[in-house]
């Protein structure tokens, strides 16, 4: 487990997105013809297995600022087209949607386009909605929406430019389509025939987009750029990386979070076969070896006597804490009209709690990161980096040097679910401690095994929900009374002054203040629940527990009014026709409404999150105390479609992630220490626990928004509103207690 990072390795981030000058345009040349975008960078670069290689960088656009097509594209003289991403893929496609973006403006076959990722350089790559190089929020393909087409349109009009100058013909009268550019008059050339000389033309200042309606790639259906790679296991993760004369690192961490090493005996791992040295960090005893075999015998052998500091109390002690806390009205989320009023003057109230566990991350993946000194002095980095900014900032203030002598070569990530992207730059910063107490000379893989993962903390915090509300005279709802206990993992971090206002983590009530619902009345509070345990966002973040709690409750009232469970939304959501239009797209397609047979259900819910609108209808089998979730249909609106395929599945992936949470998914503490460690006490979901998914989009013209976690929040309420429609019983904390159905 970690100590507490100290105060003075906090980064401080930038105020603002930077923004790079106008004609900051790298231009160079390789294979005999010129490649957009391409230059070379002093020091070592790396080819993603981690090999030595050629290293590269190109110029950052803005949303804003004029099309800078070397930032983001590079096309060779083999006619193949290569779209720098600046996104780690943890698997949710986004290296083939954003290269699909380019794709769509530049008018070029799909079988030419490959992908690179981008070196960490925050004034090159920075996230337009961070202000830093990072990938979340299911941010990659909106922020980069408006960036990525100027680019492929930009690099289009040079493309046509150059054929002008060739051909000595109009511009419009050469049509560019799928990777050839061709003339009446019968010339012809590919992309790689030009390249040279359209990197001679001057950059457009301006350029026109596609009508949507033209698209021919963005909307369809086309194949995954990783999927030969990663079916055929030639992708390289960053657990795959090996460097000449590598030592592995395995740490051993204080057992309860905020504790620390008081004394070492290292005298037998020492001793262990294959064990090199070990070294003492602010975060731990780290064991460094030959290999994993000997770095583990070693950890076992190590003598550590922990202090006492740190969380003692166990999930029922901090269960017990939050509800006396949730006594008192907590700092302000959202206010409007008088909910105490209401709720005072109303007849008909309905109060009730929700209670929600820590929950681990565990992507398949588990942490890992590479680091290698270079022979001028500063670093390499191999990892699934997803805040690439944080952790050249963290590992060069461990390392005692700059961030620019901090090179980050991210690699393919096996899963994350928000884990790889820490404030602290966590796992980052363990490893460059490490390398600062060697001599340098050997590079160093540190590696978390699957315990340490599950232990070693970053949960989705525990949260604690009081609702109460009041039905008017007509049915509708009077009045809601929310508060919420629940620890911030946003206060003490650079991103607080964003984040935290009013004494309010915006991530710990979204959902809930931001709530759809046409509420006359409305109070939503919050305290937060400090202890030493690390908690971060978790898939879909605060709107993980917000969703359950503001969805199963909504249900709850539409039953007390007597009312339709569609129909009593409808009602609610007038003002808000994506959130109408998902719901009724789901119902239509559910059959909602149909009468089903003895011990079935039927529930819904309608949740947004990241700018995109999900409802989703469960269909469940009760018997006794056993649930099978049968069926879920999910309609989304995400904006413009750029891959129906790759959105169904993050809507099936979301499904599966949101539904182990609901089923059985909790980290519990007993005495201050972790009880679950592998995937034998921390039951993931089976693949017999998962439902059929119906996927359907709605159709729009709308900038695209998110899907990678959007898919999440709203099935664990629509399960719970369904067990109840079979059972008549509520079954509102996650995970579900089934044990409580029997004679239900």
């Amino acid at each position: 487990m970690y100590a507490k990072t100290t105060e003075s390795l906090l980064p401080t981030l930038p105020a603002e997105t930077p923004q790079a000058s106008r004609r900051t345009v790298l231009r160079g040349s390789a294979a005999g013809g010129l490649v957009l975008g391409l230059t070379l960078v002093s020091g070592r670069g790396f080819a993603a297995d981690g090999s030595p290689g050629g290293g590269k960088a190109v110029t950052l656009a803005s949303n804003t600022a004029p099309p800078e097509p070397n930032a983001f594209v590079r096309i060779a003289p083999d006619n193949t087209v290569t779209v720098i991403v600046k996104h780690l893929d943890m698997g949710q496609g986004n290296t083939t949607g954003l290269p699909t973006i380019v794709a769509e403006e530049l008018d070029a076959d799909w079988s030419q386009i490959r992908f690179e990722f981008a070196p960490a350089d925050v004034k090159l790559y920075a996230n337009l909605a961070f202000g830093v190089q990072g990938t979340g929020g299911s941010t990659a393909i909106n922020n980069s929406w408006d960036q990525l087409r100027k680019a492929g349109a930009a690099a289009r009009a040079m493309l046509v430019q150059a054929a002008v100058d060739a051909w000595k013909v109009p511009a419009d009268e050469i049509v560019v389509s799928k990777g050839v550019l061709t003339h009446k008059s019968g010339k012809r050339a590919t992309f790689g025939d030009l390249a040279e000389a359209a990197g001679k033309e001057p950059v457009p200042d301006d350029v026109k987009l596609k009508n949507p309606k033209d698209f021919t790639l963005i909307g369809t259906k086309i194949h995954r750029i990783d999927y030969v790679v990663k079916t055929d296991g030639s992708a390289k993760y960053a657990l795959d990386v090996r460097r000449p004369n590598m030592l592995t690192a395995i740490m051993s961490r204080p057992p309860r979070f905020g504790g620390g090493v008081k004394s070492v005996d290292d005298k037998d791992a020492r001793a262990v076969p294959g064990v090199v040295n070990v070294v003492v960090v602010p975060q731990g005893v780290a064991v460094l070896a030959e290999n994993t075999y000997a770095a583990r015998k070693g950890r076992e052998a190590l003598k550590i006597v922990w202090n006492d500091a740190g969380e003692a109390r166990s999930s029922a002690d901090m269960l017990a804490d939050y509800r006396k806390a949730a006594q008192t009205q907590g700092a302000v989320a959202a206010k409007k009209g008088s909910a105490e009023d209401a709720l005072t003057s109303s007849g008909k109230v309905v109060e009730v709690e929700f209670t929600f566990p820590f929950l681990a991350h565990a992507p398949m993946e588990p942490l890992n990161c590479t680091v290698e000194k270079a022979a001028d002095g500063s670093y390499d980095f191999f990892a699934g980096s997803q805040f690439q900014t944080i952790e050249q900032m963290v590992a060069a203030k461990y390392l005692g040097t700059t961030p620019d002598k901090v090179r980050i070569h991210t690699m393919w990530a096996g899963g994350s679910f928000g884990r790889r992207a820490t404030p602290d730059g966590d796992y980052f910063g363990e490893a460059a401690a490490i390398m600062s107490k060697t001599d340098g000379k050997r590079p160093v893989h540190l590696v978390y095994t699957r315990e340490d993962e599950m232990t070693g903390g970053r949960y989705r915090p525990m949260f604690y929900h009081k609702i109460r509300a009041a039905l008017d005279p007509k049915g509708g709802i009077a009045a809601w009374q929310h508060r919420l206990v629940g620890t911030s993992f946003m206060k003490g971090t650079a991103f607080a002054p964003v984040m935290v206002k009013n004494g309010v983590d915006s991530t710990a009530v979204e959902g809930v203040s931001d709530m759809p619902y046409a509420i006359p009345n409305l109070l939503v509070d919050w305290h937060d629940a400090p202890t030493p345990i690390t908690t971060l966002w978790w898939r879909s973040v605060g709107h993980s527990h917000t969703a359950q709690a503001v969805e199963v409750m909504v249900d709850e009232l539409a039953h007390a009014a007597g009312q339709d469970p569609v129909a009593f939304r409808l009602a609610m959501l007038k003002d808000h026709p994506r959130h109408a239009g998902v719901l009724k797209l789901a119902a239509e397609k559910a059959n909602f409404g149909q009468k089903l047979a003895a011990g079935k259900g039927r529930g819904v819910a309608v949740h947004e999150s990241f700018n995109t609108v999900v409802a989703m209808v469960a269909d469940v089998t009760v018997t006794g105390a056993e649930v099978k979730v049968d069926r879920v249909v999910v309609a989304v609106d995400c904006g413009i479609p750029i891959n129906p395929d790759v959105i169904k599945a993050q809507m099936e992936g979301g499904v599966g992630y949101g539904l182990g949470a609901a089923l059985r998914n909790q980290i519990t503490f007993k005495n201050g220490e972790v009880e679950q460690s592998n995937f034998d006490t921390y039951l993931p979901l089976r693949m017999s626990d998962m439902p059929v998914v119906e996927v359907y989009i709605m159709p729009s013209m709308e900038k695209p928004t998110g899907v990678g976690e959007p898919g999440v929040p709203p099935v664990a309420p629509a399960v719970s509103n369904a067990i109840f429609a079979a059972t008549g019983k509520r079954l509102r904390s996650l995970p579900f207690d089934f044990d409580s159905l029997k004679g239900a």
